[in-house]
């Protein structure tokens, strides 16, 4: 048992492995609680893993006594919009209330400290880009609205326990760690990056371009992408601002930069050197055509910025990451460029 100890739930899933390796640098010990409904025991490299649901409130207050954690950083969640729609009491129990068992969990335990996975989607459809933190926030999906709801509960729960908490709204996680020991892995994979590099190294026929007449540049939609291993880093540093005894905030991760759906494709050809097959497909509700981050609030409150967030970086480390664990399953087709 450390005095450095954090409880970070769902581990083992992409954005919290990273925090994880992240933690560890920083000097913390990360202990990953995970159902591994989705999470990947591959992924769990720097502290221990307990498998257990946030449901699962025995488990927790026996995780908690033994390790004694100075804080949390929460990321378990089911984080696929459509789900969401199809299963809105899925994504009700295991994000809002799986939180709440863990809230008060931490307040049994006097943990007081928490660093919590928001996201953009509370945004819904934005009308005005950059996207600045006092945006008026109306999810257009249960997803996004459960992520706001424990925005809310955060709130309340600081009002009568004193709990504090940053709440990072992220806009697109990509790329991979850069030493390669880590990456993205999800079945069904739904992001954009993973889909095109797949279609690059042969394992798909095509990518879908789910709307090609948004009135952008080039007709694809818009995103702000910011590198898995820069989004790690703030939450250390948001970790380690509660921890001096700031206040609780809310804070967008972004880079503050758009690139399109070709961009992403032409950026993945250019770095497998393979062509990528495309083919249009019809807008999906909801999808807004620009969706940017303003992270000034961020980089002025924990003085950050994104080092390796620029799209070269974020394809070609993924690259990197889908190519070996392509080869090692003896699959491997392109001979990548090198970078």
């Amino acid at each position: 048992m450390s005095d450095r100890t954090v409880i970070v739930t769902g581990g083992a899933g992409y954005v919290g492995s990273h925090a994880c390796k992240a933690l560890a640098r920083a000097g913390f010990v990360p202990v990953t609680i995970d159902n591994m409904a989705r999470g990947h025991e591959w992924a769990v490299k720097w502290g221990p893993l307990v498998k257990a649901d946030l449901a699962d409130t025995t488990a927790l207050d026996a995780v908690f006594a033994s390790y004694r954690p100075l804080a949390v950083l929460h990321f378990a969640a089911f984080a696929y919009v459509g789900e969401s729609v199809s299963a809105p009491e899925k994504y009700y129990r295991n994000n809002v209330a799986g939180t709440l068992s863990l809230l008060d969990v931490m307040l049994r335990h006097r943990c007081r400290h928490i660093v919590f996975s928001s996201t953009c989607a509370t945004y819904g459809v934005p009308t005005v880009v950059p996207i600045a933190e006092d945006h008026v926030q109306q999810p257009i999906n249960p997803y996004g609205w459960s992520k706001l709801m424990v925005e809310r509960i955060l709130c309340d729960y600081e009002r009568a326990h004193g709990m504090r908490y940053f709440a990072l709204r992220y806009f697109n996680a990509a790329g991979a760690d850069p030493d390669g020991e880590i990456g993205e892995c999800h079945s069904p994979e739904t992001h954009l990056l993973p889909l095109v590099i797949e279609a690059a190294l042969g394992r798909r026929p095509h990518v879908e371009l789910f709307g090609t007449d948004y009135p952008t540049t080039d007709g694809t939609a818009v995103r702000d992408y910011i590198h898995v291993a820069d989004l790690a880093e703030v939450h250390v540093r948001a970790l380690a601002h509660l921890l001096a005894g700031h206040a609780s905030n809310f804070l967008n991760v972004g880079t503050g930069r758009g690139q399109s759906v070709r961009e992403v494709v032409e950026a993945v050809q250019a770095v497998t050197e393979c062509v990528v097959h495309t083919r249009s497909a019809a807008r999906r509700p909801g999808d807004p055509p620009i969706l940017i981050a303003d992270p000034a609030r961020a980089c002025a409150m924990l003085g950050w910025q994104p080092r390796i967030s620029d799209l070269a970086t974020i394809v070609a480390t993924a690259v990197r990451w889908h190519a070996s664990r392509q080869e090692l399953a003896g699959s491997m087709r392109p001979q990548l460029a090198s970078t």
